[in-house]
């Protein structure tokens, strides 16, 4: 992988791990037209470091959110901060679930499946034009709903299926306000993101092969700077309703990705 390479695939990830269009649907799609040839593990590496970017960006912009996360599970008192702490927790359960007991499959997502990515992107783009048209509300996340979007975004796993776009639309869907459900959504995948990477490191699951630590730094630096202005930028435009917008985006993508699964 070429330092452009990799600086491609981390403006890309920084921008589409906050807009709701699917950030690893992207870099499968991108690693597709650069002629990719990185393995099952290479490629899942560096999806992975991507994230890790991201997930940083995510705590520089909610690092107040961050220190009442770790207050609310330390001082041990039932408090707001405590409950949304908890319900942080309850919304990991199913992705970690997911991703202990079927870690070898999701990796062969991420090689070049760029059929299932592009349908998966329509599914996104149709779960955002229904919360799209929900009525905005003032309601707060509660423990079944944190479940709720905790099985969403285990779904979003698939490469096509925008974990943002997942989360914040099923949030919508069940009533709870846009803001309060952008927050959540993008502070819900940050000790998943830790964790992936923990458990990597020690059964060794990463490898470099035909990634230089100079790619891998460049495309780190380039996700992180951008994740921070589209995190940013995400929140502004949930406030506003216009997931439509992605939406159309997300169908636009999804058939595009489908035609050249086909004919390419």
């Amino acid at each position: 992988m070429s330092f452009l390479e990799a600086l491609i695939l981390g403006i890309i990830q920084g921008l589409t791990e906050f807009l709701p269009v699917s950030s690893s649907g992207h870099l499968e799609i991108v690693k597709a037209i650069q002629g990719s040839d990185l393995s099952d593990k290479s490629s899942m590496m560096m999806t992975v470091v991507l994230h890790f970017a991201t997930a940083m960006s995510t705590i520089v912009i909610f690092r107040k959110e961050v220190m009442e996360i770790f207050r609310g599970l330390f001082k041990f008192r039932y408090n707001e901060e405590f409950k949304f702490s908890m319900k942080i927790i309850i919304s990991m359960i199913p992705a970690a679930i997911v991703g202990v007991l079927f870690d070898d499959l999701i990796e062969t997502f991420f090689n070049g499946k760029i059929l299932l990515v592009g349908s998966m992107l329509i599914l996104t783009g149709l779960l955002l034009f229904l919360a799209n048209r929900s009525k905005a509300t003032t309601r707060k996340v509660g423990f079944g709903d944190s479940l709720i979007i905790g099985v969403s975004q285990a779904i979003a796993i698939l490469p096509g299926i925008s974990r943002s776009g997942a989360t914040i639309g099923t949030s919508v869907l069940l009533g709870i306000d846009r803001e309060r459900a952008a927050r959540f959504s993008f502070l819900m995948v940050v000790p998943l993101i830790f964790g992936k990477m923990a458990k990597d490191l020690v059964s060794s699951d990463f490898t470099n092969e035909g990634v230089s630590m100079t790619a891998i730094s460049v495309g780190f630096v380039a996700a992180f700077i951008t994740g921070m202005i589209a995190c940013t930028w995400m929140i502004a435009i949930v406030k506003r309703s216009k997931l439509s917008y992605f939406s159309y985006y997300c169908f636009i993508v999804g058939a595009v990705a489908i035609g050249w699964s086909i004919f390419a």
